[in-house]
C-alpha cells in the first residue's frame, strides 16, 4: 500500500512532555504545495467518475431509471450524493490554501461546470420531487450549506459566481430543514451520517459566516431543546463498528458554539467530566480491512474526534485535547492515498475538515 509521507509534523507526544507544556499553542503544520497537489487527486478523480455510484433513491416508475449524471449533474461523482458534495468543498478548500496547485485551472472548470446555474436547477428540481423530498437528510444538506459557506469566503471572482448559483439549492435545503425539524421529536445520536449534531454543526458554521440569523437562530433553539438536559454522555460506548462520527463529541462541540461561556462550563462538567482530566487518553480507532467500505469509516472517526477535539482544545479549560486530537489526525492520515475507492472517495474531505479545526 502506496503511504503519503506525512508533512503535518506534530510534537512529540507523552513521552516528550517535559519539553512542550499542557496548554501551550499547538498547531498543525501548513500543508504544502506538494502535500496539497497529492490530497486534491482523491476529490479532483472522483468529481467526475460516474461509477461506481449508489444512488439511494426512491423510484416512482420507469422515468426515475437515469443515470447519476441525468439525474445530479452537479453532483453525480464520488459514489454517492454527498461524497460528492463535499468533494466540492474539499476542491474549492484545497485551492484556498494553496492557489498555485498544478490542477488549479482544471479544478476551477470542474466546478465552472458541475456548479453552473442550470445544473444547481436540476438539483433543486429532484429534491421538489414528493417521492425524494427528504433525499440526503440532513447529512447531504449540511455538507450543501459547507459548499455555500466556503464559496462565499474564498476570495475569487469565481467563488462569487458560484456562491450566487448555489443560493436555489441552498435555499430549498434551509426550507426544508425548517419544515422538518420541528417534527423531530428527538435527537438522532449514532456515528454515522444521520447524526443531528454533526447535521446542526457544520449548519451553523455556514449561518454564522453569511450572517443568516434566522437559520443560526433556529439551530440555537434546536440544539438547545435536543441537548440542555444531557448528563453523562457515555463516551466509553463508542465507537460503535461502522462509526465515522463521535455522537458524545459532536454534541459537545455544537453546545460549545450555541451556550455562553459559563454555562457551557457548567454543562460541559455534567456532559462530559473525564474531559476535565488533564491525563485524559482516548484510544485512536482501528481500520481492520480498508477493502470494506463500512470498516473503513473508522479512519473517518479518527478525524471527525480530531476536529471536534481541536474545537473543545479552544476552551481554555481544555487545551491539553489538543494532544488527543492530533494522535487522532496522525493515526489516520497516512491512510488517505493508496486504499481503496471505499475510503478515497470521501477520507480527504474529512481529513481537511480536521486540518482547518485547530
Amino acid at each position: 500500500m502506496k503511504k503519503i509521507a506525512v508533512i503535518l509534523i506534530f510534537l512529540t507526544l507523552l513521552s516528550c512532555q517535559n519539553q512542550q507544556t499542557i496548554g501551550e499553542d499547538i498547531s498543525l503544520n501548513e500543508i504544502s504545495l506538494l502535500e496539497a497537489e497529492r490530497l486534491v487527486q482523491l476529490p479532483f478523480t472522483c468529481a467526475t467518475q460516474e461509477y461506481p455510484n449508489k444512488l439511494n433513491q426512491v423510484i416512482a416508475d420507469s422515468t426515475d431509471l437515469q443515470s447519476p449524471k441525468e439525474l445530479h449533474p452537479a453532483f453525480y461523482g464520488c459514489f454517492d450524493w454527498h461524497s460528492a458534495v463535499h468533494g466540492h468543498w474539499s476542491l474549492v478548500e484545497l485551492l484556498k490554501l494553496q492557489p498555485g496547485i498544478k490542477q488549479a485551472s482544471s479544478i476551477k472548470w470542474i466546478l465552472a461546470n458541475h456548479l453552473s446555474k442550470a445544473n444547481i436547477k436540476k438539483e433543486v428540481e429532484y429534491f421538489e420531487s414528493d417521492i425524494n423530498s427528504g433525499f440526503e437528510r440532513m447529512y447531504g444538506w449540511a455538507w450543501t450549506f459547507k459548499l455555500s459557506q466556503t464559496l462565499y469566503e474564498w476570495n475569487d471572482p469565481l467563488g462569487k459566481e458560484l456562491y450566487t448559483n448555489l443560493i436555489p439549492l441552498t435555499a430549498v435545503l434551509e426550507e426544508k430543514f425548517n419544515a422538518f425539524i420541528p417534527k423531530l421529536v428527538y435527537p438522532i445520536r449514532v456515528g454515522e451520517h444521520t447524526n443531528t449534531a454533526f447535521a446542526l454543526n457544520l449548519m451553523h458554521e455556514y449561518a454564522s459566516s453569511v450572517g443568516n440569523e434566522a437559520l443560526l437562530n433556529k439551530i440555537t433553539e434546536t440544539a438547545q431543546r435536543f441537548y440542555s438536559k444531557d448528563q453523562n454522555c457515555p463516551l466509553e460506548w463508542e465507537p460503535s463498528g461502522f462509526d465515522f462520527l463521535s455522537p458524545c463529541l459532536e454534541e459537545a462541540v455544537l453546545m460549545q458554539k450555541v451556550l455562553e461561556a459559563q454555562k457551557f462550563k457548567t454543562w460541559m462538567a455534567s456532559f462530559l467530566p473525564q474531559l476535565k482530566d488533564k491525563t485524559f487518553k482516548l484510544k485512536p480507532a482501528v481500520v481492520s480491512d480498508r477493502s470494506d467500505g463500512k470498516l473503513v469509516h473508522l479512519d473517518g472517526l479518527n478525524f471527525s474526534r480530531a476536529w471536534n477535539l481541536f474545537k473543545l482544545s479552544q476552551n481554555k479549560d481544555y487545551q491539553f485535547l489538543k494532544i488527543a486530537a492530533t494522535e487522532h489526525y496522525q493515526s489516520a492520515y497516512p491512510n488517505l492515498v493508496g486504499d481503496g475507492y471505499e475510503g478515497g472517495h470521501w477520507l480527504a474531505s474529512f481529513a481537511i475538515y480536521a486540518y482547518k479545526s485547530p
